[in-house]
């Protein structure tokens, strides 16, 4: 598969051959498994205490048979667990404990510490080709962005590698302009306030992820508005869902060939 190289002014300069990882099999269900994993392994873990409303002296089911001690028979009450208070002879007094429907008892449905996802290095390897390859399939680009218009740019767009350090934020803004045309407004992040309820629940803000430069680890470019990730960096979130916007210097894609 072969992408355009574009120069630091945004005019065609060639041709290059993308590495064969981008000819792999996308292979959905394997990206969402190692997304799940990723999403389960980065949650914070929250449970309940195993023993919270299991600390009484009450135990199992009380006896209902005749003449039986500490028994309910003639009581005329339920066989829910109950603790003793107090005794005068024969008689007690008993308060419901353990069970959930008895105050101070278990709960009925706490939340389990199951968070693992398991996948293997194999899956994660043949997930990590699938996001790289869907960068440049145009059908998990357009299924992505819904508003993305017409346009005869093929991704992944591939930039010539040059000293980044030198180039300033408008530079780089002219530079995608020149490139991208109509699907610009698609690259930059925006971050709005959400309208509704949400503002009070912790989501006041929305954004859109933008579109994603991958450098070489040995290239230094750094720019806000842009989501910059050198090629050690680069997990299987960041592509996801299938389709990102991409744009790789042609060194990156060199080491992604190494590594692969």
């Amino acid at each position: 598969m072969k992408a355009t190289l574009y120069d630091i002014k945004g005019a065609k300069k060639g041709e290059i051959t993308l590495p064969a990882l981008f000819d792999s099999k996308i292979r959905d269900d394997l990206v969402q498994k190692s997304y799940e994993a990723f999403k389960f392994a980065s949650m914070q873990p929250y449970f309940s205490y195993a023993e919270a409303g299991k600390r009484h002296s009450a135990s199992g089911t009380i006896s209902h048979q005749r003449h039986k001690w500490k028994g309910h028979y003639g009581k005329g009450i339920s066989r829910a667990p109950r603790k003793t208070m107090w005794r005068r002879g024969t008689q007690f007094f008993w308060v419901g404990a353990e069970v959930s429907g008895a105050r101070g008892g278990r709960r009925a449905h706490p939340p389990k510490p199951n968070y693992i996802r398991k996948i293997n290095k194999k899956e994660r390897a043949l997930a990590f080709n699938s996001v790289l390859a869907a960068t440049a399939h145009d059908k998990y680009i357009s299924s992505r962005y819904s508003t993305l218009v017409k346009s005869d740019l093929k991704f992944p767009v591939v930039i010539e590698s040059v000293d980044f350090r030198k180039m300033k934020s408008k530079e780089m803004i002219h530079l995608l302009k020149h490139i991208l045309g109509k699907v610009f407004p698609l690259a930059l992040k925006k971050k709005s306030v959400r309208p509704g309820k949400g503002k009070m629940r912790g989501r006041k803000y929305k954004s859109n992820a933008g579109i994603l430069i991958v450098t070489s680890n040995s290239e230094d470019l750094k720019m806000k508005g842009l989501d910059i990730k050198q090629v050690n960096e680069l997990r299987i979130q960041d592509f996801y869902p299938l389709g990102r916007l991409t744009i790789f210097t042609e060194k990156s894609l060199q080491e992604l060939g190494a590594s692969k």
